[in-house]
């Protein structure tokens, strides 16, 4: 038996195929999930990438690890101190030491570790690989290096490899002469010319008037700087479908160099991601800036021979986290998870198809902004402690169903649910921060300025943008109130 974890930078679920997608951006992920399962409801506990992958492979809440930003005190795991023996425990209870502890051979393709110094990501692996591009390598400059591990562990049993594309994530470079394969397709109709309208005169780090958030001149091989239209927009999410569709063309080399090796029977595959992309919604075009269903749900899709064989094609509905995952793979493993990580096994599911998940999850973002938000049933309530330089009310509520590109704000109208929401927050932290011993990172985080990539020492540049633009009442209020969410000054 053999698994590949297939770990794609910046892919939306909504973006694919298989979840209801109305492009072909994923033909080779797509027959994967009707070979096999795919989960609806899954995701990042916390964003954007240092956050959620140190979850991952840690099987902890950033409350645990401290690792919330992509800068400051909480851009690392929290130090032992005097009680660290010989080896850490975040070694002893990473998920490459468990599978390594269970029998399995492990390996990481990526360079993550290296690009954001996290090398905790890779704890208990026997072997790493650094593609070498620090997260900008193309799909084919990450290919050779998985082909040449796969032909040199062809007769090798019980491995795991990790392998990390990144062509979603921007600054889509996917190579001109691959052509547009969405040229002819329509973007997705949510996006209006009255919507950019309206996030044209508001404002927000990377937004339609600025979507690579510099002054300096655009020079993106796709995209576009700018968004003024509709023609603009489609443009944009050109680039970003087009960078699903190469990450999923090399997905599909691994696949048929499997079956080329006879191995593809006896393999199983996953395919997730770290977090989503803001296209738009809530008014930020690129990157990873919000803990919401735009940025904290992923995909997962599970072709894992002998247990999916009999549910091919089903999804399931449950809530799960990403870090769940883990629990599940050292389940299958043969191993047990350490008590000190949070996720819960969904190995049941697989076994016995069994739809069970949490009844609410709580998601985490502060490397954009400081967020936190309780995720039940069909609701979605976001609660913004920094807005990172965003137009953002203190409370945002959205029915994820109906509303999924979180339009229509419902909080004044339906105060029992943010109540609910509030409950749901105010439980998990409690729990959790009791569990953990330490300060609640996401305040740590307020106190050193915010964000790394909106932090208050950025706010005076900002500003002067929002001046030249014709925007200064968004500038006098950035000045006057800084990252406070409206509503709170």
């Amino acid at each position: 038996m053999r698994i590949v974890y297939i770990d794609i930078d910046s892919l939306r679920p909504d973006h694919l195929g298989c979840y209801g997608y109305h492009r072909k951006t994923s033909p080779n992920i797509d027959a994967l999930a009707a070979q096999g399962v795919r989960f609806e409801n899954f995701y990042a506990t916390d964003t954007p990438c240092l956050p959620s992958r140190t979850a991952m492979f840690s099987g902890r809440f950033g409350t645990s690890t401290g690792c919330i930003n992509h800068g400051g005190t909480n851009a690392d795991i929290r130090v032992e101190g005097p009680g660290r023996g010989f080896r850490s425990e975040s070694t002893n209870h990473a998920l490459g030491e468990r599978l390594r502890m269970a029998g399995w051979y492990t390996c990481s393709i990526s360079p993550f570790p290296h690009r954001h110094s996290a090398y905790q990501i890779v704890e208990g692996f026997h072997e790493t690989h650094d593609t070498g591009h620090n997260g900008h390598e193309r799909a084919d400059e990450v290919w050779p290096t998985v082909e040449r591990w796969l032909d040199a562990n062809k007769s090798r049993d019980q491995w795991f490899l990790h392998v990390n594309y990144w062509d979603p994530h921007t600054p889509y470079q996917v190579p001109l002469e691959y052509g547009e394969p969405f040229k002819d397709d329509p973007p997705p109709a949510w996006v209006t010319q009255e919507v950019i309208d309206k996030h044209r005169a508001s404002y927000s780090r990377h937004e339609a008037r600025c979507t690579h958030d510099t002054d300096r001149p655009f020079n993106w091989p796709r995209g576009v700087g700018e968004i003024k239209n509709v023609a603009d927009w489609k443009k944009w999410i050109d680039g970003y479908d087009t960078g699903i569709h190469y990450a999923d063309h090399h997905l599909g080399k691994i696949v048929e160099k499997l079956k080329a090796l006879d191995l593809y029977e006896d393999t199983a595959i996953v395919v997730s991601a770290d977090h989503g992309e803001n296209h738009g919604e809530l008014e930020i075009y690129g990157d990873h800036q919000t803990a919401d269903q735009i940025c904290n749900r992923v995909p997962l899709v599970v072709k894992w021979p002998g247990l999916t064989d009999d549910k091919k094609g089903k999804a399931f509905a449950g809530l799960h986290y990403n870090l769940d995952l883990a629990s599940t793979l050292v389940d299958l493993c043969g191993s047990k998870q350490p008590q000190s990580w949070d996720g819960l096994s969904f190995a049941k599911t697989l076994k016995q198809g069994a739809d069970a998940g949490r009844p609410s999850l709580v998601l985490s973002q502060a490397a954009w902004s400081c967020q936190r938000s309780a995720r039940w049933d069909d609701w979605l309530l976001i609660r913004t402690y920094h807005t990172g330089q965003k137009n953002f009310p203190k409370y945002m509520l959205f029915n994820v169903k109906e509303d999924p590109h979180e339009q229509h704000n419902l909080a004044a109208a339906r105060p029992d649910l943010v109540g609910k929401g509030l409950e749901i927050l105010d439980d998990f932290v409690a729990y959790n921060l009791r569990r953990s011993g330490r300060p609640d990172p996401l305040f740590e985080v307020i106190a050193e300025g915010g964000p790394l990539h909106a932090h208050d020492k950025d706010l005076a540049k900002y500003c002067e943008r929002l001046r030249k633009t014709d925007r200064a009442q968004h500038a006098e209020w950035l000045e006057k109130h800084g990252g406070l969410p409206h509503g709170e000054e």
